[in-house]
């Protein structure tokens, strides 16, 4: 399990953000200020780290210097501020990323899995049934050939590479697709985008291999449950 440093003083933020990551199979620790970042991190080591720029004792960027200094993990900036020089600054400091609050729970998500994928912690092509997908560039291959897709065909194929084997609910998907989408998509236009990606990656669409139907909860990738 891949453990997240997380360095927040508002405990309303801590809370949510504990729960939101838990959910996707992380561990957290948590610091609510510099001087129990500091202590904390000369106990432990982490995988990654999301640092607020404000804190009550000090600020983030002397957090992401210790990190530096003794760890080498992908460290991701929380700050309210969207000026030009607190972001500088942080990327000076050799941030991987910045999110400015508030933010979508699946961009931060995304900005994390992102990050590990830079830092080499998860692989960026993954390879199925002929299909090939290369999320560092973007190009997916069928057999050798590149094939195109729309940017929500797109995303709903890194949700299953991003979950092998796990069986993935269509209220999931959902959430995913309104995030990416940046508006409302209903059940019956996520059976529609099912489709026109099968139809792309599939030898045969009418009995799929890759993007396979578990009947009554959802989707997976692969896997021996009757398709339809």
């Amino acid at each position: 399990m891949k453990q997240i440093f997380l360095v927040e003083d508002d405990k309303a933020i801590a809370k949510n953000l504990t729960l939101l990551l838990q959910a996707e199979g992380y561990g957290v620790s948590h610091a609510s200020g510099q001087a129990e970042a500091a202590a904390m991190l000369e106990r432990a080591r982490y995988d990654l780290a999301l640092v607020d720029v404000s804190l009550p004792d000090g600020n983030g960027f002397a957090v992401c210097t210790w990190i530096r200094q003794t760890q080498n993990i992908p460290v991701i900036f929380l700050t309210a501020s969207g000026d030009e020089a607190s972001v500088v600054t942080g990327l000076n400091m050799g941030a991987d990323d910045y999110i400015t609050k508030p933010f979508r729970p699946r961009e931060l998500i995304a900005r994390i899995q992102t990050a590990f994928r830079k830092a080499g912690a998860v692989p960026s092509v993954y390879e199925f049934g002929g299909l090939c997908v290369d999320t560092g560039t973007g190009v997916v291959k069928k057999c050798g050939k590149e094939i195109f897709l729309s940017a929500l065909e797109y995303r709903l194929l890194l949700v299953f590479t991003g979950n092998p084997g796990k069986v993935i609910t269509r209220a999931h998907l959902l959430n995913e697709l309104w995030d990416a989408a940046g508006e409302y998509v209903n059940d019956n236009t996520l059976t529609v985008y099912i489709k026109r990606l099968r139809e792309k990656i599939e030898d045969d669409p009418s009995s799929p291999g890759i993007i396979r139907t578990v009947r009554g909860i959802g989707y997976r990738l692969g896997g021996n449950d009757a398709a339809k």
